[in-house]
C-alpha cells in the first residue's frame, strides 16, 4: 500500500477504536491500538469517527490525495505501556504522599471541608491477611514496593487461554492506573489479625440454607433468580463498601477495572458516584432520620454528617438478599469516613456491623488517590449478552438433564 493511502489510514486508526470502544468506563487515557487519547479527545474521537471513515474511503479510491498528519499528534504515555514507569510513578507519589503533615483541607463557600473531586478506589491489597503474613500488620517500605511490583507484573501478564476483554488496549487494567503501594498486609484493620471475624451461627445456616436451594435448583436459570447483581445490571461493583480488589467477599488482590469515584457537594448534601454502573447515593447530611425499615434500597439508605474534617455516611435499609455482603442480614449497617490527608489524598475507611452475621463488627482502611476528571459512563444494559447467555445456557443445561432422567434407560 502506497503512503498516500497509508497516511490517512493511519490518521483514522485512533478515531475509529474511539468508536468501536462502546463505553471507555475509565477516567484514564485511552490507548487504542498505539495512540494515546485523552478524555477531551476521546470525547471527540467518538463525534469525528464517521468523519474518519469517509476520509479512508477517498483515501483508498483517490490515491492522488496526501493528508498531512495533524500536529499535536497523541503520544504514549509511559505509565500506560511500560510497567517499570507505572511502579516508579506509584512509589513517588506514595512518598510524596508520606510527606504531607498537619495538611488542613480546603473549605466550601458554606464551610464544608472540600471533598469534592474524582478518586481511584482500586487497590492490591488484599481484603483479609494471608495466613503466611500472621502477626504482621505492616510491610517495610521496601517489601511493600517489592509486593506492589509483583502485583503489577501479574495484572500487566497476558494469559493467551483467557477469552475476554484486552483491558490492557484501552489502559484500563489497574496498573495503568495511579493505584499505589500500601504498607499493610490487609485492608481489615479490626479485628488486628486482619481477618473478617467468624460468622454467628444464624448466618451459617442461612448460608447453607442457600447453598442447598442451589443445589436443588440452578439459580442462573432465571433472571429474577440470579444471585449476582452486577451480572444482572442492577447494581455494579460498589453497591456498599467502595473498593475494589478489597471487595468483600474477595482476597485476591486485583486492583480492578473501571474503579473510579466522584464527590460532589451541595448545601446540606453530599453525593457519591460510583463505577461501574453509575451507582449513585445522595447522602442529606441535615440530621434526618433513616428512612423506615420497610423501605429499602440496593444502595441502603444513607446519612452523613461531619465529625470534625471527617465525612461520617451511615448507611442502613438493604435489600436482602440482594446487596447482603457475605450473606447479611437486614440489620447490616456500613459506616464509612471520609479525609482528605492531602492535596491527592482521601483516606477512607468502612466498618460492618451486623449482630446477626458476625460475632463482631469488623473495620477497614485504605487511601484513594485524586485524579483527573471525567468519570466515564459504564453502560452495563446495552445489549447484556452475558446475562441473556448465562440464563438461556442454564435453562438449556436443565432441559438436557431432565430429557435424560425421562428417557429409558
Amino acid at each position: 500500500m502506497s503512503n498516500r493511502v497509508l497516511t490517512p489510514l493511519l490518521m483514522a486508526a485512533p478515531f475509529l477504536e474511539a468508536a468501536r470502544c462502546r463505553a471507555c468506563a475509565s477516567r484514564r487515557a485511552c490507548i487504542y491500538r498505539g495512540f494515546a487519547l485523552s478524555g477531551s479527545r476521546f470525547a471527540r474521537s467518538a463525534h469525528l469517527a464517521a468523519g474518519t471513515l469517509v476520509l479512508m474511503l477517498v483515501a483508498l479510491w483517490a490515491p492522488g490525495v496526501v493528508a498531512q498528519a495533524p500536529s499535536g499528534t497523541p503520544t504514549f504515555k509511559a505509565t500506560a505501556i511500560d510497567t517499570a514507569a507505572a511502579i516508579k510513578a506509584a512509589a513517588d507519589a506514595t512518598k510524596a504522599a508520606a510527606a504531607v503533615a498537619n495538611w488542613t483541607p480546603p473549605h466550601t463557600a458554606w464551610g464544608d471541608p472540600d471533598l469534592h473531586g474524582y478518586y481511584l478506589t482500586a487497590t492490591y491489597t488484599p481484603l483479609q491477611r494471608p495466613a503466611a503474613l500472621a502477626g504482621k500488620a505492616f510491610y517495610t517500605e521496601e517489601e511493600a514496593l517489592e509486593v506492589f511490583k509483583k502485583a503489577v507484573e501479574i495484572d500487566a501478564s497476558v494469559n493467551p487461554s483467557t477469552v475476554h476483554y484486552d483491558w490492557k488496549e484501552y489502559a484500563m487494567d489497574g496498573w495503568q492506573s495511579p493505584v499505589r503501594p500500601n504498607r499493610r498486609t490487609s485492608l481489615i484493620v479490626d479485628p488486628e489479625d486482619g481477618r473478617i471475624p467468624p460468622l454467628t451461627p444464624g448466618a451459617q445456616k442461612r448460608q447453607a440454607d442457600a447453598r442447598a436451594a442451589a443445589q436443588a435448583r440452578n439459580p442462573q436459570v432465571g433472571v429474577q433468580t440470579l444471585g449476582n447483581l452486577y451480572t444482572r445490571c442492577v447494581t455494579g461493583n460498589n453497591a456498599g463498601p467502595m473498593l475494589r480488589g478489597g471487595q468483600p467477599g474477595s482476597d485476591n488482590g486485583a486492583a480492578g477495572v473501571t474503579a473510579e469515584a466522584q464527590i460532589i457537594q451541595t448545601p446540606g448534601y453530599a453525593l457519591v458516584m460510583t463505577q461501574s454502573n453509575d451507582d449513585a447515593r445522595i447522602i442529606p447530611l441535615d440530621g434526618r432520620p433513616h428512612l423506615p425499615s420497610t423501605v429499602r434500597n440496593y444502595l441502603g439508605d444513607s446519612r452523613g454528617h461531619w465529625e470534625g474534617n471527617t465525612l461520617v455516611v451511615e448507611t442502613t435499609n438493604y435489600i436482602v438478599p440482594g446487596t447482603n455482603f457475605n450473606g447479611g442480614s437486614a440489620g447490616l449497617k456500613l459506616t464509612e469516613r471520609f479525609t482528605l490527608v492531602g492535596p491527592n489524598t482521601l483516606r477512607y475507611e468502612y466498618t460492618l456491623n451486623d449482630p446477626a452475621t458476625w460475632t463482631k463488627p469488623w473495620t477497614a482502611e485504605t487511601i484513594f488517590p485524586r485524579i483527573e476528571p471525567p468519570l466515564y459512563e459504564f453502560a452495563c444494559h446495552e445489549q447484556n449478552y452475558g446475562l441473556m447467555n448465562v440464563v438461556k445456557g442454564a435453562q438449556t443445561r436443565e432441559a438436557e438433564e431432565a430429557a435424560k432422567k425421562g428417557s429409558p434407560r
